[in-house]
């Protein structure tokens, strides 16, 4: 069966990543980065023609099928339309855009084009969450009541001034953007919709540093009727502390935690015993810090099963647009208490 072929739109650290991964599942055959220095060092490494902008890769000759969008967050969405009106499908990292209206035209493209739009969520590949994701659909926990989501990490000043858009309100977004929107997106498709939203957030180390804030608070309740809390910070001293996850059903209790939702770390269920689950892969490196879980593996190897087999998208274009949507609201409430 004939390769898959991707070309990526920023070769930063992330692009790198998925440079990698297409290397290995599928083929790579270009390569886009406003910083001719990155888009030079990453095709050379990978023997693939490289582009400065977007517009000469799009309307260049090459065969592909997939573009890959690995660059800032506030240029997820104009990228990705673009990219979608040329003719191609796209896979767009997380999040997929900074406002609910850009998800929106998105979403509207690919279905005009006829074609697909996936979108990172690589969390959702994590062993125990996907275990817990199981229990929670077949009812083993019975009714969802409440849940709570920690989100303890450390990002210094060298993180947001070595980076050329982290911490902008024009490229990064916010906190609950870059850092934890992986974490929203779980709350979302392991708990459901959010309906009401009351938030408090701060700078506390970061003023001159940032345009947002870098810890908040959170209270929800979902449509389903069950309520819960966001704690999330920044600030964790030195290092990453946790990212957890703890449900509370009426026949059960799970807690998923480690530093990146990455181990089950309580269970407690009625007549129920979730039983060893595989390791799973080891948090991304970036240097002197960790992000989420690497995961991006198995996200190509959805998106060619869609591509070439008829499969189903793990996280689709609305799927991303929802979580968009509940950092939107936590924002806007947050907003009122400022």
């Amino acid at each position: 069966m004939t390769k898959i072929k991707f070309a990526i739109i920023g070769c930063g650290r992330i692009g790198q990543r998925h440079a990698g991964h297409i290397n290995e599942q599928a083929e790579l055959v270009a390569v886009c980065d406003t910083i001719e220095d990155k888009a030079k060092v990453l095709g050379f490494d990978f023997k693939v023609p490289y582009f400065n902008n977007l517009v000469d890769l799009l309307a260049s000759n090459l065969e592909v099928d997939v573009i890959s969008i690995c660059t800032p967050n506030g240029l997820h969405a104009a990228q990705t339309i673009a990219s979608l009106k040329a003719g191609y499908h796209v896979l767009c990292e997380k999040p997929m855009a900074i406002n609910v209206h850009d998800c929106g035209e998105m979403i509207n493209t690919a279905e005009k084009m006829n074609k697909r739009l996936f979108i990172v969520k690589q969390n959702r590949f994590n062993p125990a969450i996907v275990e817990v994701k199981k229990i929670i659909e077949e009812g083993t926990l019975g009714e969802i009541q409440s849940v709570q989501l920690s989100c303890f990490w450390n990002r210094n000043e060298n993180y947001y001034e070595n980076s050329d858009w982290k911490g902008s309100k024009e490229l990064d977004g916010g906190t609950l953007y870059t850092q934890f929107s992986h974490f929203i997106d779980l709350l979302y498709w392991m708990i459901g919709d959010v309906e009401e939203v009351h938030a408090i957030v701060s700078n506390f180390q970061h003023q001159s540093i940032i345009d947002f804030e870098d810890a908040g608070v959170v209270t929800l309740k979902f449509y389903s009727g069950a309520i819960g809390t966001v704690n999330y910070t920044v600030n964790s001293y030195s290092q990453n502390m946790e990212g957890s996850l703890t449900i509370f059903g009426s026949k059960g209790t799970v807690k998923v935690g480690g530093q990146y939702l990455n181990k089950l770390e309580y269970q407690n269920i009625q007549d129920y015993v979730i039983g060893e689950l595989p390791l799973g892969n080891p948090a991304n490196e970036y240097g002197e810090y960790q992000g989420s879980m690497s995961n991006h593996d198995k996200v190509y190897a959805n998106v060619i099963s869609v591509l070439q087999n008829n499969g189903e998208i793990a996280a689709n274009g609305f799927e991303g647009l929802k979580t968009v949507e509940i950092i939107d609201k936590i924002y806007k409430a947050a907003s009122k208490n400022a």
